[in-house]
């Protein structure tokens, strides 16, 4: 089986979220996909399986650990496999992938970015905690919110969730796919591209303690943010080590635009 890892959500090489995937011409087992990416040992390895009678593609996601509903950055890593480096039956610039969360689609433009179409989540504000959603972080959030998967802390500054460091014996207990911690954003030092908003994303619960760029946890922030500063398009960065960029988009049908670059890391072959 053919075999790709790819930087997504990245400008370069070694900078935002690493994902595998794997085109099938049928779905494997799922306790094989599963051993496939426990080997890969990324945050995500995605699957994908075209079907020529309906010009679409099915994907899956998973963890190392468990199956996912829905995963920005791989979903961006296989549409430039897709595009770029798997044969591309269709003519346009836009992909149809029908998944666990829906119907997803990709558009390739111009310069290299790839835009994802995903829905916006829809979350509300919490007023009785788990108790170790705030022991887990030490700093008290200015709110918090539950969205259908995923917890969201907002703190005042960016500075504020830079020196988060969470305790993930107590994370791993909050009964959510992970936490969100987010705040408006502003230059970082020796930095001029100055954001909307940053964030991190922190996972013990589905085998990932800190994810480096979480394109899913988007369509909460997206809605969140463009509500706050009063605007639908918005520039995002995640603060993981190996950090990446977002282009953003708030649309008025219940829709989030998530756009990021793609780089190639690996081409190989595995044997199952």
């Amino acid at each position: 089986m053919r075999l790709y890892q790819l930087d997504a959500f990245a400008d370069r090489l070694f900078a935002g979220n690493p994902a595998a995937v794997c085109p099938l011409t049928e779905w494997l087992p799922a306790e094989t996909m599963q051993h496939i990416a426990a080997e890969n040992n990324l945050a995500e390895t995605a699957f994908y399986v075209y079907n020529p009678e309906t010009n679409r593609y099915h994907i899956r996601w998973f963890t190392p650990v468990v199956e996912v509903d829905l995963c920005g950055h791989a979903t961006l890593a296989t549409a430039y496999v897709i595009f770029n480096l798997e044969p591309f039956a269709g003519e346009s610039n836009q992909i149809v992938l029908d998944s666990r969360s829906g119907e997803l689609t990709v558009c390739r433009e111009a310069d290299g970015w790839f835009v994802l179409d995903f829905p916006a989540d829809t979350f509300q504000k919490v007023i009785v905690l788990p108790p170790a959603l705030l022991t887990s972080f030490g700093q008290k959030p200015l709110e918090i919110y539950k969205g259908k998967t995923d917890y969201m802390l907002v703190y005042a500054s960016q500075a504020d969730v830079e020196a988060l460091a969470p305790d993930f014996h107590e994370l791993v207990t909050i009964p959510a796919r992970g936490v969100m911690v987010t705040a408006p954003g502003e230059a970082l030092s020796g930095d001029d591209d100055a954001v909307d908003f940053v964030s991190r994303f922190f996972a013990p619960q589905s085998g990932i303690n800190e994810d480096p760029v979480t394109g899913s946890a988007h369509t909460t922030l997206i809605p969140y943010w463009a509500e706050q500063l009063g605007k639908t398009e918005l520039m995002a960065r995640q603060l993981s080590k190996r950090g990446g960029f977002l282009r953003c988009k708030l649309n008025p049908n219940g829709r989030v635009a998530i756009a990021g670059q793609v780089k190639l890391y690996l081409t190989g072959e595995i044997f199952v």
